[in-house]
């Protein structure tokens, strides 16, 4: 089937802007609208992002396809989108104060040269709100939120963008002749280009400072701030790159299964609890109960608790197996508790304490005083014949708790620590455990 592709002589659709009178937004749309049409870009292969503001309701007037979200944010969404498919054009329409809430995903945009086209509809204030002043905003202009003049000097969003790496940089003003050239160019250039383009924003600081045009050019003059082309330069383009350097390597995505290779007499859902301190291999003990646990025909779910911390601290682990699927919920009062530090037992007391004659909790001799209503058995490692680190007394007492409550064979264990890192420490402590 042969499809036939109609050239396109304007990309706006019939919708007519809802801007202010002398608003500098409509002109840039429609040089937006001539420069794609100049290059002629199949609509389709066409993404218009957007955020919030004056200028957050441009991507509606094209016939391309869009993405409107959150302020500040369009460079991050444009980013995904061109990283995700990058034979796509993709351009960034943003105002000032979106430059300004999103600065930090803007330089880093640059820096990493994403090929993505940014048109900075920058007004010097937040029109949309209420004319409150924003990073552009020129010092001694009077705006809502500065009626004694902004104190603040401006931003100079191309110089910041042009010393990070950005391939084609670009200031001027929306009465520019030759706007939509420089577009087409920007759009061209195949790595990260912007356009900083100063405007009149009628509502609000045109009033409060008997702003012109004029005014608009001489304040870029005595700002000191350099108009035309700034930076034009070849640089990888950040998507060309990663899929470059990505091309040969191996997939990390495939899933890796998990054999049966041992029967398990469990019936029913059981919950256990790990509690110990941060560096102490909880999480990973854990991670191999689980392991063993589906080697032995079970489901299991796992989730772990520790501070922000990270190094100190508790180290929190709960392991949930059964015969069936379990929600991944949290659990409140474990079947089986394991406390192997005092960081670990603060944090479990409340739970240790609500357990019943139903649980078993497994612990050392220093926490042989716990309080608890479950049935208790106390762990001595130093009755092991070899010396077992702290650092693997919580795998030593799971081991212990699987091999006397009979979960599962704790040879499902010594298989998902073979099969693992540090096998050779694993299995030293699940061999300790399995003495004790």
């Amino acid at each position: 089937m042969t499809v036939d592709i109609t050239p396109l002589r304007r990309y706006r659709n019939e919708t007519p802007y809802p801007f202010c009178p002398g608003c500098g937004h409509g002109s840039i749309l429609d040089k937006l609208s001539e420069a794609l049409a100049t290059i002629d870009i199949d609509p389709a292969s066409v993404v218009v992002v957007s955020d919030i503001g004056c200028a957050g309701l441009s991507d509606q007037y094209f016939d391309t396809s869009a993405f409107h979200g959150l302020h500040g944010r369009s460079i991050t969404y444009a980013t995904g989108v061109k990283l995700a498919r990058p034979e796509l054009t993709v351009i960034v329409i943003m105002g000032d104060g979106g430059t300004g809430i999103g600065g930090t995903h803007l330089i880093n945009a640059a820096r990493r040269n994403v090929g993505i086209t940014v048109l900075v509809f920058n007004n010097l204030n937040f029109g949309m709100t209420g004319g409150q002043h924003s990073t552009t905003t020129p010092d001694g202009a009077v705006t809502a939120t500065t009626p004694g003049g902004n104190l603040e000097h401006p931003l100079d969003i191309c110089a910041t963008v042009g010393v990070n790496g950005a391939g084609y940089v670009y200031r001027g003003t929306s009465f520019d002749d030759d706007l939509s050239t420089r577009i087409v160019e920007a759009i061209r250039h195949p790595g990260f280009a912007l356009l900083d383009i100063w405007e009149l924003c009628t509502a609000y600081f045109v009033p409060a400072n008997k702003f012109t045009r004029r005014g608009l050019e001489s304040t870029i003059e005595r700002l000191g701030l350099a108009t035309g082309v700034l930076y034009q330069h070849d640089v990888a383009e950040y998507a060309t790159a990663y899929r470059a350097a990505s091309r040969d390597l191996p997939s990390r995505m495939r899933p890796v299964g998990i054999p049966t290779t041992h029967p398990s007499p469990l019936t029913d859902t059981t919950s256990l609890v790990v509690a110990g301190s941060a560096g102490a291999k909880v999480r990973s003990a854990a991670r191999l109960v689980g392991e063993a646990a589906i080697r032995s025909g079970l489901w299991a779910t796992q989730r772990d608790d520790y501070p922000v911390t990270v190094k100190t601290g508790h180290s929190l682990s709960e392991v949930v197996l059964g015969p069936r699927p379990a929600a991944p919920v949290g659990v409140t009062v474990p079947d089986v508790a394991v406390v192997v530090s005092a960081d670990g037992l603060r944090k479990v007391q409340p739970m240790l304490a609500a357990m019943g004659l139903n649980g078993v909790v497994f612990t050392i001799p220093e926490f042989a005083d716990v309080v608890t209503g479950a049935r208790l058995v106390v762990i001595d490692p130093t009755a092991s014949p070899v010396r077992i680190p702290k650092a693997q007394l919580a795998l030593v007492l799971l081991t212990a708790a699987v091999a006397r409550l009979g979960l599962f064979p704790v040879e499902a264990m010594t298989e998902a620590a073979a099969a693992g890192a540090f096998a050779e420490e694993n299995l030293a402590a699940i061999e300790a455990g399995r003495g004790l």
